[in-house]
């Protein structure tokens, strides 16, 4: 968000609904200072000389400087109203699905920029070589990772239905959100208004073994290919990938990841590069911050982060590093999503990490005050998952895993927060 307000800020922007950074626009130049760290919100800031105020999801509806904002009638946008706009002469190449979203994105401006093309961009976490999150420029094209999340607190359709893609991937749909989408068909329905938001030209990819995807597509006029596993061995805690009898060591593990990637590579030759091109730049990747992210190796032992929140991703990722390393892994999952501590939405993570050779859950109780939702006893927690550990003192938490980084043991730790910032000796 930072990097973004400065980037805006000579053109008449302002940028609410982060609470981490607002600038001060009586300040005329670019300089960090202009950037003040802030708790709260302040509705001085919101004058009649802004021209557009673009609002993030997270303000709610009675964030004070958006009641400025609408007191003066300034116009106001959704972020992805503002990049749609931005983009609307550009090829538009979007990445949606429930899970894999970041991951995939990420390999795509990853292959591009190694082979050193002209692209913008908009992908929802960091990434090694890449000092933004968001680029916006004159060039052609830009590649977006398309969330199905709503828009803003005043725009309440999903953010993917903006862009109107050229290309687009559809990673797979597991339901999730369930606090704006509150049954499976109306979280269904949004994805059948992404395929139809298609550019008239548009075409999408899609995950073949997805049957939800799979009905969707009898039902639709927009091209669309499907997708599937390509051919692996595992190696050396990586990953070899054979296409046209040549094999590509790749830094990418777990069969979802080579599942984007197949995505990723469909979508780099529609946009002229070859399939040797591709791998060749792909070997280089080593994934989003946060996502399957190898944070220590040694020879013996691994330690891995991962930003999944949803069933899906859960089961995924944790069968990803049990397949990598025969299993041997304590994987801990904080339960930090509105969706994740829905007492309704729990029971959908049944056995999820049952790959694990030990799964912890872990969760802060104030979470559920701060988040107005209804508390959930640790037995109920431990009831809807399966064979796991029910953990809600952070500092119980620090213990166990450091004791298991300490022995040696591989580690994997999962979640959309911070552990309610607990101490880890290793990060």
């Amino acid at each position: 968000m930072h990097n973004l307000a400065i980037a805006l800020k000579n053109r008449g922007y302002y940028i609410t609904g982060s609470d981490d950074a607002i600038y001060d626009p009586a300040k005329s130049n670019l300089e960090k200072a202009d950037l003040m760290p802030a708790i709260g919100w302040d509705a001085d800031h919101i004058t009649s000389d802004i021209d557009v105020v673009i609002l993030g999801m997270h303000a709610r509806s009675d964030n004070p400087e958006l009641q400025r904002a609408r007191e003066l009638e300034l116009k106001i946008m959704s972020f992805p109203e503002f990049v749609a706009n931005e983009c609307e002469d550009k090829k538009r190449i979007v990445v949606a699905g429930s899970h894999g979203k970041t991951t995939t994105t990420a390999m795509i401006i990853h292959v591009l920029s190694q082979l050193q093309m002209d692209f913008d961009y908009l992908v929802g976490s960091s990434i090694d070589g890449f000092d933004l999150s968001v680029k916006l420029t004159d060039a052609d094209m830009i590649i977006i990772e398309g969330d199905e999340y709503l828009s803003s607190p005043l725009d309440m359709t999903s953010k993917f239905l903006w862009y109107q893609p050229h290309i687009s991937i559809i990673t797979g749909i597991a339901y999730d959100h369930i606090n704006v989408f509150p049954t499976f068909e109306s979280y269904l329905a949004t994805f059948r208004s992404y395929i139809a938001s298609h550019h008239k030209e548009g075409k999408f990819f899609w995950f073949q073994k997805d049957e939800n995807l799979a009905k969707m597509v009898t039902k639709t006029n927009v091209p669309n290919v499907s997708y599937d596993t390509p051919q692996f061995r595992l190696q050396n805690g990586g990953t070899i990938v054979t296409a046209d009898g040549i094999d590509y060591p790749l830094a990418v593990v777990g069969k979802h990841n080579l599942e984007n990637l197949q995505a990723a590579l469909l979508v780099c030759q529609e946009l002229g590069v070859s399939v040797n091109a591709f791998y060749k730049a792909a070997e280089s990747f080593t994934g989003a911050g946060r996502r399957m992210e190898k944070i220590i190796e040694t020879e013996k032992q691994v330690v891995y982060r991962d930003f999944a929140h949803s069933p899906s991703k859960l089961q995924a990722t944790t069968e990803a590093i049990a397949e990598t390393y025969n299993g041997d892994v304590l994987a801990v999952f904080e339960l930090h999503t509105f969706s994740s501590l829905n007492k309704d939405f729990l029971p959908l993570y049944k056995d999820t990490m049952s790959a694990a050779t030990k799964a912890v859950v872990y969760f802060d109780e104030e979470v559920f005050a701060h988040k107005k939702m209804t508390p959930m006893s640790p037995e109920f927690v431990r009831k809807c998952f399966g064979n796991v550990t029910v953990i809600n003192s952070s500092s119980e938490l620090s213990e166990l895993v450091n004791m298991a980084y300490d022995k040696g043991d591989n580690i994997l730790l999962m979640s959309s927060g911070k552990f309610n910032n607990a101490e880890f000796k290793f990060i």
